[in-house]
């Protein structure tokens, strides 16, 4: 298979991996994402017309292709199949049962109503890696509620320790729970596929927005369940460590991670204040927290003297880890983001709209591999033709409303 710019899809551990996704919105595409970036062939299934809820979710929109969307959504096809037809249906179970994953975060009840709930499918396709996204999971007496971010950030107590210090609990501003869930969701998944290549074996992957909050909440619950008060917004400041925080100086926020006491004593040489390293009460971060008000007010008061590039240089002589709190323009100009190559124009859109490179960087792909995200039913003929269908089959199926083929239609703007 070739890439939609005509180069050959570049190689990766996930090679020669077929993954059907029927999921929408961000976290399961952004699971899905990370796969095709790890060279698996992710065939898109989106509903008839409007296709994935996140092409609407705008502005901004590039040409009316939505930028959320255009994030989560490189290196796939598009296929756009009638669920509530019955050879649509079944065109479906054709492409599931020549696959490796299934991917969806449909509602239990629809999926045990159309035959593709994870009970029937696995039973009747057992090689079948069967990944399940939710809100809370498939079991438990709110399996069946619809989760959003917001809300698995407000139950998982994210929100609750989230904020300016004395303020109210704020959520944490970008699409946190469906990213954390997504990189959740693709680990899990390229663990199964390690057994299924080896002995056959399919599995069950149950992932869920709360769960993945959860994760990231492990430090401050296992914190408060060993005895901690129960946290509140504090600002920047680290539940444990002292100093750790964001601090006004001379023009500007930088935050300070002090993370070990030898760290603590340089960082006092380095702002001069020597005598607080000098002070027993504070050798140890258990002393450093327990005086965290008046170290941050002294701290504070120190850093106002300079700017804050000068204090980063001076820190950073000293091996204390420190950085300017960027705004975004910051971010996409930032040195290390650009040597990186972290930020991938989105092709076709003149360097209009870009995605954020996966986090990971593996030596088995040199060249990241991407593509532009798919159009609605880009690529519904060309996938059914490799799954057995023929030119009659595909022309029936469209005829009686059961796919959709943008073909070349969906190609503008390449």
């Amino acid at each position: 298979m070739t890439d939609r710019d005509g180069s050959t899809s570049t190689s990766g551990p996930l090679t020669g991996l077929k993954v059907v996704d029927m999921t929408t919105s961000y976290a399961g595409p952004t699971a899905s994402m990370y796969l095709a970036d790890l060279g698996a062939d992710v065939i898109k299934v989106e509903r008839p017309r409007t296709g994935d809820d996140a092409r609407s979710w705008g502005p901004p929109f590039i040409e009316s292709a939505s930028a959320w969307f255009a994030s989560a959504n490189r290196n796939k096809r598009s296929v756009v199949i009638n669920l509530r037809d019955p050879e649509g249906l079944a065109a479906l179970r054709t492409l599931i049962g020549n696959s490796d994953v299934f991917m969806e975060n449909l509602n239990p009840g629809k999926l045990e109503a159309l035959d593709i709930d994870h009970a029937r499918l696995r039973a009747d396709f057992p090689h079948l890696i069967y990944c399940a996204m939710s809100g809370f999971g498939l079991d438990g007496p709110d399996s069946t509620l619809p989760g959003y971010d917001l809300a698995a950030q407000a139950r998982s107590g994210l929100m609750s320790v989230t904020g300016a210090l004395g303020g109210a609990p704020q959520r944490v501003s970008t699409a946190l729970s469906d990213v954390v869930t997504g990189m959740c969701a693709a680990l899990a998944i390229s663990a199964a596929v390690v057994r299924q290549r080896a002995d056959g074996a399919g599995d069950l992957i149950d992932v869920s927005l709360l769960d993945a909050d959860l994760a990231v909440m492990a430090p401050r619950i296992a914190a408060y369940l060993a005895g901690e008060p129960e946290p509140a917004p504090s600002g920047g400041t680290d539940s444990v460590l002292a100093v750790y925080q964001s601090f006004q100086t001379a023009d500007r926020d930088l935050v300070i991670a002090i993370g070990n006491d030898a760290m603590w004593r340089r960082f006092c040489v380095a702002i001069d204040l020597p005598e607080l390293a000098a002070v027993s009460e504070l050798a140890e971060n258990a002393g450093r927290r327990a005086q965290r008000t008046r170290l941050t007010q002294l701290v504070g008061a120190r850093l106002t003297e300079r700017t804050a590039t000068e204090w980063q240089q001076i820190l950073g002589d000293a091996g204390i880890p420190c950085s300017l709190v960027q705004t975004l323009s910051e971010v996409v100009a930032d040195p290390q983001v650009i040597a990186r190559g972290s930020l991938l124009p989105v092709p076709g859109t003149g360097e209009a709209m870009h995605s954020v490179r996966s986090p990971f960087r593996l030596s088995s792909i040199p060249e990241v591999r991407n593509t532009r995200f798919p159009e609605v039913g880009e690529h519904t003929a060309e996938v059914l033709a490799e799954h057995g269908f023929s030119p009659a089959d595909i022309t029936r199926l469209k005829d009686r409303g059961a796919i959709e083929d943008a073909g070349s239609e969906g190609r503008g703007g390449r």
